[in-house]
């Protein structure tokens, strides 16, 4: 958890006029230098005197002329609440050419041009739809959405608390929700088989029992360059909660046909201890992706073993992946609204309890992350645990190499520190 919001995306320029300021004041921000982009979540030290949220320029110590525009959130504290009256930089670096081993910046607030700036939007009071621009990123459905084809009486039919749908930078529709051949996939969730509660087991991962309910924004922040949104959930048998579920969202502008959305998990079991496990066999159990591929036999998954596509004509295939430790897993294909190939990535943070945590993978959809995995864990009451990952979007395929060279930069971006 030391280096835990310190991950990072996507291109940033300058967008309006800054008054010129001295080099000399303030804390240094320390980063590795890297020939991709990194995204970076740090909190400010408490000697920062950056006292309010909003925009704020990056200037580089030996490079007058590289001036970035980043955004200042509420810090996160460990439970996943915002700190009181802390916040966090968030900001992307793109690659100098020349620059060794580690760049320094400083960092003040300004005023910010809102020109094609991110906008968070209330749709029907049940999601918030966030838009780089006139552009959707995607969507968080906070209330109960219908799947309006699913049978009455079907525990399948209602669900909420999840992401969808996610947008490809061409305008495809990459996730999807209700499908025919599994009525419980909905875009980007989280849920588990099995979750033990007093000596007996619930299923949230078809809706069974429970799933998470709406309880109150933390955080609804969309910047120049950056959208965050972070929410409360409790997790409830009948009237009693169970579980403190809180999700933090940060999203940045596309770069380099990329774009990047962080995801930060923190649970807090309530008043007694709540155990989670996967699917014997499998290992699903956890973040979860459902892309919109299935009827089509087109993707393409990749993962650090290589690249490999569908095969035979049924849903699950032999190049199949079945509980595989991975840092990373990506799926490529002809999403609907799209105007060619796109693809997304699930990749692990480097701090992530368990590393790497096992996988399941299938081409007709579904990359599922398997944690805590088949053996389960018990997670004891009034003690937050967390979880870390990025969602990286992109157009076309990316080989083996691609990847691994966008994963290297996240883990880069977790060596970010200040120094006084």
């Amino acid at each position: 958890m030391r280096t835990l919001f310190r991950s990072l995306t996507g291109l940033i320029a300058l967008t309006c006029v800054l008054p010129t300021w001295s080099e000399a004041a303030g804390p240094v921000l320390v980063i590795p230098a890297a020939d991709v982009t990194l995204t970076v979540t740090t909190d400010l030290p408490e000697s920062a005197a950056i006292k309010k949220a909003g925009a704020c320029e990056l200037t580089e110590e030996g490079a007058a002329d590289v001036r970035i525009v980043g955004q200042l959130i509420p810090a996160i504290a460990e439970d996943g609440t915002a700190k009181k009256d802390r916040f966090a930089l968030l900001a992307a670096i793109p690659p100098r050419a020349g620059a060794e081993k580690d760049r320094r910046f400083r960092v003040r607030p300004v005023e910010a041009s809102k020109k094609d700036a991110f906008h968070v939007d209330d749709v029907e009071q049940t999601t918030l739809k966030v838009s780089d621009g006139g552009s959707p990123v995607f969507a968080y459905n906070y209330r109960t959405i219908d799947g309006k084809h699913v049978p009455d009486g079907d525990h399948r039919k209602y669900r909420t608390g999840y992401i969808h749908p996610v947008w490809g930078l061409d305008g495809a529709v990459i996730t999807d929700d209700f499908p025919q051949d599994h009525f419980h996939h909905h875009g980007i969730f989280w849920s588990w088989p099995y979750i033990g509660i007093d000596g007996k087991e619930y299923d949230s991962w078809e809706n069974r029992h429970f799933q998470p309910k709406y309880v109150r924004w933390i955080t609804s922040q969309a910047g120049l360059r950056s959208a965050v949104l972070a929410v409360e959930n409790g997790w409830f048998l009948g009237t009693r909660k169970v579980m403190i579920e809180r999700v933090w969202m940060r999203t940045y502008k596309a770069a380099d046909d990329t774009r990047v959305i962080d995801l930060d998990f923190f649970w807090t079991p309530v008043d007694r201890p709540v155990s989670l496990r996967g699917r014997g066999g499998k290992s699903y159990g956890g973040l979860t992706l459902r892309a919109n591929v299935w009827p089509r036999k087109d993707a393409i998954i990749t993962t650090p073993q290589g690249a490999t596509p569908h095969v035979g004509d049924s849903l699950a295939t032999s190049t199949d992946l079945v509980n595989t430790p991975l840092p990373w897993a990506d799926i490529s294909s002809e999403f609907p609204g799209g105007s060619g190939r796109s693809g997304v990535a699930f990749m692990v943070h480097p701090e992530h309890p368990d590393f790497p945590p096992t996988w399941l993978t299938r081409h007709y959809g579904p990359l599922c992350v398997g944690w805590p995995g088949i053996q389960g864990k018990t997670f004891e009451p009034g003690k937050p645990f967390w979880i870390g990952y990025r969602v990286l979007i992109h157009k076309g395929e990316l080989d083996v190499a691609a990847l691994e060279k966008q994963y290297q930069g996240y883990t880069a971006a977790t060596k970010t520190h200040w120094e006084e």
